[in-house]
Parts: C-alpha cells; sequence; structure tokens
C-alpha cells in the first residue's frame, strides 16, 4: 500500500527553524517529484517547493531564501528545512508524490505552528 508519512512538524518560536520529513513507502519513490504544499486556516493550499525525480529544485518565490526541499532516494525521504520561521508561517504542511496528473498521493499533513 502507498504510504506517505510525515513527521517534525510542532510549535516553534519566531525565528525558529524545524525540518519536515516525509517517508514513502509502496511505490517507486525515485520515479516520482516529490512536492511540499501548505495551508492556513482560511487560505487555500499554496505550493511550496517542488523537487523532481531527477532532483531538480523548484520553489514558490515567497519561499526563495527560508525554504530548501532536499530528498534522498535511499531512504525514500522528501525533507523541507525552514529557517527563520514566522507567525504567518503557521498551517498544516503537506507532502505530496506525483508521477503524472493522473497518479498522485499525498501525505496526511503536519501542524506547524510559529509563536511566541
Amino acid at each position: 500500500q502507498v504510504q506517505l508519512v510525515e513527521s517534525g512538524g510542532g510549535l516553534v518560536q519566531p525565528g525558529g527553524s524545524l525540518r519536515l520529513s516525509c517517508a514513502a513507502s509502496g511505490f517507486t519513490f525515485s520515479s516520482y517529484a516529490m512536492s511540499w504544499y501548505r495551508q492556513a486556516p482560511g487560505k487555500e493550499r499554496e505550493l511550496i517547493a517542488v523537487i523532481s525525480a531527477g532532483n531538480s529544485r523548484n520553489y514558490a518565490d515567497s519561499m526563495k531564501g527560508r525554504f530548501t526541499i532536499s530528498r534522498d532516494n535511499a531512504k525514500n525521504t522528501v525533507y523541507l528545512q525552514m529557517n527563520n520561521l514566522k507567525p504567518e508561517d503557521t498551517a498544516v504542511y503537506y507532502c505530496k508524490a506525483t508521477r503524472s496528473r493522473e497518479l498522485a498521493y499525498w501525505g496526511q499533513g503536519t501542524q506547524v505552528t510559529v509563536s511566541s
């Protein structure tokens, strides 16, 4: 069965850092593009970053400089390093595995709260 298991969310102070992980199983991880999204209360789900099967990276313009996506195919895991966190980063963060428009999987989401 396909699984995307996220971890690393929690409560952090403004200016702090957090590293999210998403461990994948049940499919050929190395063949999929992986991405991170987030959704704050009352707002649309927004793309943060994508890392392709070939390891190229793309970021939403607003995320460049603070957020870094990476993957470790040997561990079937994608990461999101988040630095200099701000209260407006508070959201549920989701990972996604994409093979095609017709074949994609979502993680369950993990809560990130940035607050003093």
